[in-house]
């Protein structure tokens, strides 16, 4: 995966990835600031924070936030943002999770969502956050998890980069554990849980979703069960695409 791809993609998502329901849920934001050990006073790093939804809902609990995004645009839209709601603690800037510019120890805490399927060896990411924060402070990590299943997983995969040119691979829990494991830090706590999207305003986000609609469409039919990571159903409010998100809270011994 080329940074410049990443790059691409979220500049084109930039303003629709701000407003996408599922980005602003209670499922998956509420309930990730809700598990952050948040403190008045407290410094934290919001690693690959796109439009910074989530260092904007932790303002109002810590001293300070700053996110860090390698999409100008995506920058651009945190700092927008947050002008807009009036969050003066909050600061943005372009740079890379893989490769943080902060000294070691700089942060009392270091989260960051959504972000390790869209990068080649993710443990960089992990580490890095590791790296910037103080000892006896926290690291959370969320993201959407694949299946323990090769098959499953290989299909889930396929889907997803038709739709993003820019993701790279989804990883199952016991993968994610193995991260925080060997950037030494000890896990506090873990959750999963269901997510709901509506399929057609997925399709739509990623640069490559309306033009590969019709192949998706045939790799989903062409599996009779898929697997409860990544599945399309219909309801009552129309098609919906579920997948399972996973949080994890670490303490930096």
């Amino acid at each position: 995966m080329e940074p410049d791809q990443v790059v691409r993609e979220f500049t084109h998502q930039s303003e629709s990835f701000n407003v996408a329901p599922v980005m602003r849920s209670a499922d998956t934001l509420g309930r990730l600031v809700d598990l952050i050990p948040a403190a008045p006073g407290a410094r934290w790093l919001d690693a690959a924070c796109g439009p910074g939804l989530v260092a904007r809902g932790l303002a109002a609990r810590v001293g300070e936030v700053h996110g860090v995004d390698m999409t100008p645009a995506m920058v651009a839209v945190a700092r927008r943002e947050a002008a807009s709601e009036g969050i003066g603690n909050a600061v943005f800037s372009v740079g890379d999770a893989t490769a943080l510019g902060f000294a070691d120890a700089s942060f009392d805490g270091a989260v960051t969502r959504f972000s390790l399927h869209h990068i080649p060896l993710p443990g960089r990411v992990v580490s890095e956050l590791a790296r910037v924060v103080r000892p006896g402070g926290a690291v959370v990590v969320a993201d959407h998890v694949t299946s323990a299943d090769a098959d499953e997983a290989a299909w889930h995969q396929e889907i997803e980069r038709l739709r993003d040119p820019s993701h790279w691979a989804c990883l199952t829990p016991a993968r994610l554990r193995a991260l925080g494991e060997r950037a030494g830090l000890v896990l506090e706590r873990e959750d999963e849980t269901p997510i709901s999207i509506d399929y057609e305003e997925w399709i739509g986000r990623g640069s490559g979703g309306p033009g590969s609609a019709g192949l998706i469409a045939r790799a989903l039919a062409d599996r009779v069960r898929a697997p409860d990571v990544f599945r399309v159903v219909d309801g009552s409010d129309g098609r919906r695409l579920e997948l399972r998100y996973w949080i994890s809270v670490w303490l930096r011994p």
